[in-house]
């Protein structure tokens, strides 16, 4: 790390001053645009989506339980793929902590993957997780989503993602999408974000942000993160020496995008 200018404690407080104008003319944009946001118009989903669940199968209106508002994490693991995607691995460490605040608040987050059920518990069960996840597998829930793509794309090497064609990279990428039920039992998209759209939900980010390296890294997460099981002080190390088999491609491929 190039070390930085040493100045005394006035000339630091009226640097610190300069910027705090800054970061409060951003902290006023993003407010201004995230009511943009919740000013979307909203669209009927008339399309029944089903999901295998611990509890059965149900229909996506049946997995806003009793709220009326539900988020869902599109998670990187496809049928054939032995573990999940290091990258939505690290924003879903971020999520059992937050998770009763968002159900207190009228909100349900579920993770959703294609992968068959029984793959998503028992790498739910090794990472120490507590969230929902269900499994999408055999539904068109992903794909219309635009977050699973299928052989007709891959033999393109193209992709609609992040509302544009982009180069093929995957057979899934991240994403988080957002509904709303109504009293009468209608349930509507109101929005999805991808690639570094769900940055937000990285609170290990905007931790490192605070930090004098800030995030330290050349590209992007791919270069430091790991699974929180495969670093080597881990107290899972034993598990550590696992390859990755079945994909090629962690979410962070899209960081740099958008």
């Amino acid at each position: 790390m190039e070390m930085h200018k040493i100045v005394s404690d006035d000339e630091w407080l009226a640097a610190r001053k300069a910027l705090l104008s800054e970061e409060r003319a951003f902290t006023h944009a993003r407010d201004a645009l995230v009511a943009k946001r919740q000013a979307l118009p909203w669209v009927k989903v008339t399309k029944t989506y089903t999901f295998d669940t611990p509890q059965g199968t149900r229909t996506l209106a049946e997995l806003f339980g009793p709220r009326s508002q539900l988020l869902t994490y599109h998670f990187m693991l496809g049928p054939d793929w032995e573990e999940g995607c290091p990258g939505c691995s690290f924003l879903s460490d971020h999520v059992d902590g937050m998770l009763p605040h968002l159900e207190h608040h009228d909100v349900t987050y579920v993770a959703v993957s294609r992968a068959p059920l029984a793959k998503l518990e028992a790498f739910k069960r090794r990472m120490g997780w507590h969230f929902p996840w269900v499994s999408s597998h055999g539904s068109d829930f992903n794909f219309d989503y635009r977050v699973s793509f299928g052989d007709a794309d891959k033999a393109r090497g193209k992709a609609l993602y992040n509302y544009e064609e982009q180069d093929y990279v995957s057979d899934e990428l991240p994403g988080i999408s957002a509904f709303y039920r109504d009293d009468a039992g209608n349930v509507y998209h109101t929005y999805s974000a991808y690639a570094r759209g769900v940055e937000m939900a990285l609170g290990a980010y905007a931790m490192l942000e605070f930090a004098a390296k800030g995030r330290n890294e050349k590209t992007d997460m791919r270069e430091w993160m790991r699974h929180h099981d495969r670093y080597e002080d881990s107290a899972g190390r034993e598990s550590s020496g696992r390859e990755s088999h079945g994909q090629s491609a962690c979410c962070a491929h899209e960081s740099q995008a958008q």
